[in-house]
């Protein structure tokens, strides 16, 4: 992808200096090396630090600076004080990212960076993602979205650029497990955290351990479900899940979807029960 590579790296030096939004996911890593490549101690990799960062995601963002050294500075965030956050209305997003947002554009005013910049790309525009919102309020640029580069172009530079990320699955903050309505703690954060930990433990990928109150609903890609319903895995997994706090763990026969939070699901027929005391 030299040309690509290039194009990006030209538009990037143009900003003159950056304070980028680093999570640890392929768009965000890849985004902060280029911007480190083009302008040197002139850009800024930044990682917001809260209860909706997993331990894995902060991992990651560890093994991109490993293997890619560059400025970069971890900054505490605050989402759960914000009460229309923790309602987890429609809009939650909207209030994660405007506080992110917000502290962003102060450390680069205070420090004389000209742009914030995020990995939003391409193949984001048709997904609904009310944290765009909050991007137009703070002036926060995307150039992989600018450039029209989506997510395969991105895991190609990524590979290029020899980024140990450059094969994860794409993964959101830890609330995006949690419908809407359901409020949010740290404590229901904490539970989905150790779930997908338990699940990482035990090889599977590509998944999400969707909160329902006092139900987990594992989502896994079609391949793995007969071994999480087998019962040397089955129920040792519904034991770990049970121990961090929920009552019942199933898994959802039809397998892992990105936008599998908001479809709706029959708990007869769509799901498969590890937990003894469910359905």
């Amino acid at each position: 992808m030299p040309e690509a590579r290039d194009s990006l790296l030209a538009a990037l030096e143009a900003e003159g200096s950056a304070v980028v939004a680093l999570s640890g996911g392929v768009d965000s890593a890849t985004l902060a090396v280029l911007s480190h490549l083009a302008l040197g101690e002139r850009s800024l990799a930044v990682t917001g630090v809260s209860a909706s960062l997993s331990g894995h995601q902060r991992a990651l963002v560890e093994s991109v600076l490993h293997a890619h050294p560059m400025p970069h500075e971890w900054l505490a965030t605050d989402e759960l004080a914000s009460a229309d956050y923790r309602r987890n209305g429609p809009d939650r997003c909207f209030h994660c990212k405007n506080e992110l947002y917000r502290l962003l554009r102060e450390v680069a005013d205070a420090r004389g960076f000209a742009a914030v910049l995020d990995g939003t790309n391409s193949d984001d525009v048709g997904d609904i993602r009310p944290g765009r919102r909050a991007a137009g309020l703070y002036g926060v640029r995307s150039p992989f979205l600018e450039a029209g580069v989506g997510k395969a172009a991105i895991r190609a530079l990524a590979r290029e650029l020899g980024l140990p990320v450059a094969e994860e699955p794409a993964s959101a903050c830890l609330a995006s497990r949690v419908p809407a309505m359901i409020q949010i703690d740290a404590g229901v954060l904490g539970r989905v955290e150790a779930g997908e930990a338990a699940l990482r433990e035990f090889g599977f990928s590509a998944f999400r351990v969707r909160h329902h109150g006092d139900l987990a609903r594992i989502e896994l890609p079609a391949a793995q479900i007969a071994r999480a319903l087998s019962p040397e895995v089955g129920d040792r997994l519904a034991e770990r899940l049970l121990g961090v706090g929920y009552r019942q763990v199933a898994v959802d026969l039809r397998g892992y979807r990105p936008a599998g939070l908001a479809a709706p699901f029959d708990p007869d027929r769509d799901l498969a029960y590890l937990s003894t005391g469910a359905h």
